[in-house]
């Protein structure tokens, strides 16, 4: 019989058993969420683990973090990328930020049901942050130019993993005036572009893309 976790183990076969409970458990907990919270849009319920949970996890085709790494999610709404990327990566320490105090409130109360113990939740401005991150990850939530002059301060500058510290986001569409504009604050970035169907063959896919800015 389909599953829904189908489309999950189709690119990811190698889910340990907590993990495919945990991602299996996923849908209710949105689904009776969402009733309350406006979370994800209501179309979309029924596309959870295509257009949320497989498009989170596109990072974890990128990059594979090291036990004890910490990233930022930035602007998390209901918990993406944050909560797949938490469920993928148990080692790693996940602190999801978002300014708006009923989506947050949803995001740890979904951890919570799942006992996730690498996730932080910050209810309000990243300005606020008291510490560092080796990844700042995000999606579509601002032109790339202001989340790097919102977080520039917030990137550690010892690299760990396999990939130098930077930002990790998940954007659509042409992004050539957004690389431009980031580019003009500082020359000394790297910006590298991953179509996201080189990974997922599902036609959502076909338009959305991976950014990894970097220093040189």
């Amino acid at each position: 019989m389909f599953s829904m976790l189908d489309i999950i183990l189709k690119y990811f076969p190698d889910l340990t058993n907590d993990q495919k409970q945990k991602f299996e458990a996923l849908y209710e907990l949105y689904k009776t969420a969402n009733e309350k919270v406006n979370v994800i849009s209501r179309k979309d319920i029924d596309q959870l683990y295509e257009r949320h949970i497989l498009h989170s996890l596109a990072i974890a085709k990128f990059v594979q973090f090291i036990p004890h790494t910490k990233v930022l999610d930035l602007g998390t709404g209901g918990g993406f990328p944050g909560i797949p990327l938490a469920i993928m990566f148990p080692e790693v320490n996940f602190t999801l930020c978002d300014s708006i105090s009923k989506k947050i409130v949803v995001a740890e109360s979904i951890a919570e049901a799942l006992d996730l113990q690498n996730t932080d939740f910050v209810i309000g401005r990243v300005e606020n942050l008291k510490e560092q991150f080796e990844f700042i990850v995000s999606r579509a939530v601002a032109p790339m130019e202001q989340l790097y002059r919102w977080t520039q301060h917030y990137i550690d500058e010892t690299d760990r993993n396999n990939k130098i510290n930077g930002y990790i986001l998940l954007k659509g569409g042409d992004l050539k005036d957004e690389t431009k504009d980031l580019k003009r604050i500082n020359r000394q970035l790297n910006v590298d572009e991953y179509e996201l169907s080189g990974w997922f063959s599902e036609d959502f896919f076909e338009t959305k893309k991976l950014v990894y800015i970097y220093r040189f």
